[in-house]
């Protein structure tokens, strides 16, 4: 019992360092910038003293230790300031704009899993093969083509040339508003309401989106799928269920699969936290009204309280994400311990 409180509190003391060495680089790369946040506000032609006392107003007369003090200490009431451009609490705009992201991120892992799980093992049990080397070659385009241009040329091909998908944005102008917000998530909240017809255009409003972030994470999925796999299938616990006779199914999924699937837990947690992170670019490509365009956004216009309390939501995720994944290793693989 002594042992895991004192795991516990190990975790715990890194994760609160992690998150305070996140805090500490983001804020002094935010205060280091070549922009003015005080400039922003009134604008370059504003007479001297009013300048001086807006920056007094804002905090920024300070040393940076004082003002990183003042940070610490709105943080931990939960303040992360309020955003000088859309005039809103950061705390208020996140919880605007973060639901669009994780929607889009949740939706692209789930196609990326769907996808490349199933290719990943197919290459492994096809290893050497034309289907292995098809597989190999549709995963490394994925993984090296810039996610922007993924963007760009499905807004080319399918809405512009064949016109086979909506543009860009999560809702047509006949849909905006219409959906009241209950989750934040608008399928969902189509789904809350029965009305299918803003749950079609929603859903899309995904496919772009979503399948150009699919298709990039599928590809990282499949190629650790598929190292994983090529482990496992060479071991003597595999030989020796052939040996007795068992089904090709069985022994590759059940057993093999079995044996890796503790391990694409973390690389799913990982890659999720990654989209979440990621999807700065696809969102400013399609337009989409989530965290990730409001940071980029906020970060032209120097609104640094946006930028910084933006930057510190996701970096918590990220490392949340990765503790779970974490203990999911340790509660379904007995061998660590």
């Amino acid at each position: 019992m002594r042992g895991r409180f004192g795991r516990l509190g190990g975790l715990a003391s890194s994760l609160l360092l992690t998150l305070f060495g996140l805090v500490l680089v983001t804020f002094f790369i935010g205060r280091v910038m070549p922009i003015d946040p005080v400039l922003a506000v009134i604008g370059d032609h504003a007479p001297e003293d009013v300048i001086a006392r807006t920056r007094a107003a804002m905090g920024l007369d300070h040393s940076l230790p004082v003002q990183f003090a003042y940070y610490i200490r709105a943080l931990v009431q939960g303040d992360l300031g309020t955003s000088v451009m859309t005039t809103h609490l950061v705390t208020e705009d996140i919880a605007r704009y973060f639901p669009a992201t994780i929607e889009l991120a949740t939706y692209a892992i789930i196609l990326a899993t769907l996808v490349g799980v199933p290719l990943g093992v197919l290459a492994a049990v096809k290893q050497g093969s034309r289907i292995d080397q098809a597989i190999r070659v549709f995963c490394l385009a994925g993984h090296s083509i810039p996610i922007f241009l993924l963007g760009l040329m499905s807004l080319l091909v399918f809405y512009a040339t064949l016109d086979w998908a909506p543009g860009t944005g999560r809702a047509d102008v006949a849909f905006e508003g219409m959906v009241p917000v209950h989750t934040g998530f608008l399928t969902i909240d189509a789904l809350i309401e029965n009305d299918w017809d803003s749950l079609y255009d929603a859903l899309g409003h995904l496919v772009q989106p979503a399948g150009v972030l699919a298709y990039f994470s599928m590809a990282y999925i499949a190629r650790m799928t598929r190292a994983f796999m090529i482990d496992a299938l060479s071991g003597e616990y595999i030989i020796t269920a052939r040996a007795k006779g068992l089904s090709a199914l069985r022994v590759i999924w059940r057993h093999a699969f079995g044996n890796i699937a503790v391990r694409l837990i973390t690389i799913l947690a990982l890659t999720y936290a990654g989209l979440l992170e990621g999807a700065v670019v696809t969102e400013t490509v399609f337009s989409w009204p989530g965290l990730g365009q409001y940071l980029t956004v906020s970060l032209l216009n120097a609104d640094m309280n946006a930028v910084l309390g933006a930057t510190l939501v996701v970096g918590l995720i990220y490392m949340m994400l990765n503790l779970l994944a974490d203990a999911a290793y340790r509660l379904f693989d007995p061998r660590v311990k």
